[in-house]
């Protein structure tokens, strides 16, 4: 796995592969990357923030996080610049500098994806919980997803109400299964008493 810069947006969130999220861009820095990326077609890190703030002097992100890609813009209420964005591959910081204005720039290690893993028949009530989550939004999903380990992982990460720390802890778990089990023991947390 080759290591290369990439800018980082560091966010009291956490970005997940497949995941979605819509970004509200102002500060100079963040409006020069977003130009950047839509004119070379590439995409730029999402971090948890470890230290500090999402706005002002650049916080410390976390070792690891999603690459983005945007996939829409839009102009918000405000006048500023909307972006939404799709979680795409897990990469591992190696080392960080920061540019003049301000700007993260990371070198980067990713990791490697999971190859297509059919769900455990121990996890199968995972894949129905998520079925009912997304039939309840009106979100749409293939019977091939419903039994994507990693699909479903990722899913369940991004709609239970975890922490922070909990969804980063997910996001470092390079196996599908284990992603799942751990799942698995936050699910007793969300039951109505």
């Amino acid at each position: 796995m080759n290591a290369r810069p990439l800018p980082l947006f560091p966010l009291n969130t956490v970005l997940l592969p497949g995941g979605r999220l819509s970004l509200r861009v102002f500060e100079p820095r963040y409006l020069d990357l977003v130009r950047d990326c839509a004119r070379t077609n590439s995409g730029f890190g999402i971090c948890s923030i470890l230290e500090g703030q999402e706005t002002g002097v650049p916080a410390l992100p976390a070792a690891f996080g999603c690459e983005a890609r945007i996939v829409d813009f839009a102009s918000t209420e405000g006048g500023l610049l909307g972006i939404t964005v799709q979680g795409e591959r897990r990469f591992h910081v190696m080392h960080t500098r920061v540019r003049d204005n301000g700007l993260i720039m990371a070198e980067v290690e990713w990791q490697a994806e999971s190859p297509t893993t059919r769900v455990r028949p121990e996890h199968q009530l995972l894949a129905l919980l998520l079925a009912k989550l997304l039939d309840r939004a009106s979100i749409g999903y293939t019977n091939a997803e419903l039994e994507d380990a990693d699909w479903i992982a990722w899913r369940l990460a991004e709609w239970l109400p975890l922490t922070l720390v909990e969804r980063q802890a997910l996001l470092v778990e390079d196996d599908p299964h284990q992603r799942l089990q751990k799942l698995v023991e936050h699910i007793p947390r969300f039951q109505a008493d």
